[in-house]
């Protein structure tokens, strides 16, 4: 019972940092907040709560001209709607 007990009380000891939270330092918060906004500078404006959002609207483009289009391939024999496949020319230069 006695080995029992030790062998409880030595758990509870060891899970006992586990539990243990961090502490937050609110002076290391106000020190970042105030680099990042010391960097930030007037980067970012304020707004008037008398202005009204405008938003902005993109000019229309000219439509592109069409990609052309390949002649057609001259095809195997048969007609079948299929395209016959095409074997690309390789590179024969070793680096």
């Amino acid at each position: 019972m006695k080995s029992f007990l030790c062998g409880m009380a030595l758990l509870a000891n060891m899970a006992a940092p586990v539990a243990a939270e961090t502490r937050y330092d609110r002076n290391i918060e106000k020190a970042a907040t105030d680099i990042v906004a010391g960097k930030m500078g007037s980067i970012r404006g304020g707004f008037s709560y008398k202005q009204k959002p405008q938003f902005v609207v993109l000019p229309d483009t000219p439509p592109s001209a069409p990609a052309p289009v390949e002649p057609p391939r001259k095809e195997a024999s048969g007609n079948d709607g299929l395209t016959p496949a095409v074997e690309r020319q390789v590179s024969r230069t070793v680096f």
